[in-house]
């Protein structure tokens, strides 16, 4: 019993761990902005709006910390949305590297939502 508890501990953490090391790798993208010669205010104001995406994954980490179904659902749909919105746009290493994440982050949640469930079930 000790070795599932273990297990689903391991989950839910990776599926933590990767969220916040895929909103650090989507906050490079936003340093771009720092190759246009812009005013402060401009640049600052360019930064925030590029970290929307980073914003968008923090804040479903912050609401999946205690309910993993909702990081499965949501992290799920953003992989698909970006294909969608995306689809051609880019070559086909962009949606791996940007959805395959997102998809990883879907099932590891999903799963630890799934054995927490299962925990609960049997400690009744």
């Amino acid at each position: 019993m000790e070795n599932k508890s273990q297990n689903s501990t391991v989950i839910l953490w990776s599926a933590r761990v990767l969220s916040l090391c895929f909103a650090a790798f989507i906050s490079v993208f936003a340093l771009d902005i720092f190759e246009e010669n812009k005013s402060f205010w401009e640049t600052a104001l360019g930064l925030l709006i590029h970290l929307t995406p980073t914003y968008l994954v923090l804040l479903i980490l912050i609401i999946a910390w205690n309910k993993p179904w909702i990081g499965a659902v949501v992290y799920t749909f953003l992989g698909l949305l970006y294909i969608v919105v995306a689809w051609g746009d880019f070559d086909w290493t962009a949606y791996v590297f940007i959805s395959g994440p997102l998809f990883l982050m879907g099932i590891l949640y999903f799963i630890s939502w799934k054995q927490l469930k299962q925990q609960r079930i049997s400690k009744e």
